[in-house]
């Protein structure tokens, strides 16, 4: 069993509870420290809570626990950062200096940031987006991820830092609700589906996204993470896929399987945010550095998501 001990920061996200929970059942539930901004669960030794802008609370649970790899994963994300850009600025970028110099400080071996499609912009082909794409991010959040990118790169090439990173697609998973995201309707939709609810989408049904399941993203991750670093040509961050479908195409895969469930379009502001962003992406780069191929399309996660949603909805029904 590998002796890393692992922080996850922003544990009680759509992504780090998953990740939290699989570093846990991988490496043992002692060697993965839990943090967030909100309370944990009462009597949790192996959760501390952590507030991103404090740096000296940062360093202090980085030497007493004797981590070794930090996932970085605090952030806010890309429709809520637009009702608060200096904030989300600071959050997002404060947060990542915090965790990049603490690292270099206390000589963690390896940092996790993600980035996010958000980079993408006016300028980068919207069909099969390359990982060498012009980034010009029309959101606070997406002009974040390409600076944290751009530091992660030069903590690495000036200190050494072993900074990884990816770029993901919209996150699809049934282990927690939606956090905020322009994508998060991916989400939201199979649970108004599953309680009986009519589903309003904030974007347009031709509307066509890059997308990832929840267990493609975190194999993902720590394909990555275990990747060795000699093997690892992109030092800002790797784009990676899952599949690309527009909301008529997801709403009809559960459909198929809820015939009652009835879907209707009120596009808002996300929906000029959404059409900045690439239709789909090109991860070959991914794919040839450490073997990235995804394990879910649409069909595939739809009947996923739902069969685990029922048993969700059925235990809260009883």
């Amino acid at each position: 069993m590998s002796q890393d001990k692992f922080l996850i920061i922003g544990a009680a996200g759509q992504i780090g509870t998953v990740l939290t929970q699989t570093l846990r059942k991988t490496h043992g539930y002692n060697k993965v420290i839990a943090t967030d901004i909100r309370d944990g669960e009462p009597g949790d030794a192996c959760f501390e809570k952590l507030d991103v802008l404090d740096i000296a609370r940062m360093a202090e649970i980085v030497n007493k626990h004797r981590i070794t790899q930090i996932y970085h994963l605090a952030a806010i994300l890309s429709a809520k950062g637009e009702a608060a850009p200096l904030r989300t600025w600071e959050i997002n970028m404060k947060g990542l200096f915090n965790v990049l110099e603490v690292a270099r400080e206390m000589n963690v071996a390896k940092v996790f940031f993600p980035s996010s499609i958000a980079v993408f912009g006016e300028g980068a082909p919207k069909d099969n987006t390359p990982q060498d794409a012009v980034l010009k991010p029309t959101t606070v959040y997406g002009i974040s991820k390409v600076a944290g990118e751009l530091w992660g790169q030069y903590y690495w090439e000036r200190y050494g830092l072993d900074v990884r990173s990816l770029r993901y697609p919209g996150v699809i998973g049934h282990q927690s609700e939606p956090g905020g995201g322009t994508t998060d309707y991916a989400v939201e939709i199979f649970h108004k589906a599953m309680s009986g609810q009519p589903f309003v989408c904030f974007l347009k049904p031709d509307t066509c996204l890059p997308m990832i399941y929840m267990d493609d993203a975190i194999r993902a991750t720590l394909m990555l993470m275990d990747a060795p670093a000699e093997k690892l040509r992109v030092r800002t961050s790797y784009n990676v896929a899952g599949m690309s479908f527009t909301l008529a195409e997801i709403a009809a895969s559960i459909q198929k399987r809820i015939p009652t469930f009835k879907v209707s379009y009120e596009p808002d502001f996300r929906q000029a945010i959404a059409e900045s962003w690439p239709h789909s992406i090109d991860d070959s780069e991914a794919r040839r550095d450490w073997g990235w191929e995804p394990a879910y399309d649409l069909e595939k996660m739809t009947g996923d998501m739902i069969a685990h949603l029922q048993m969700r909805y059925a235990i809260q029904n009883c």
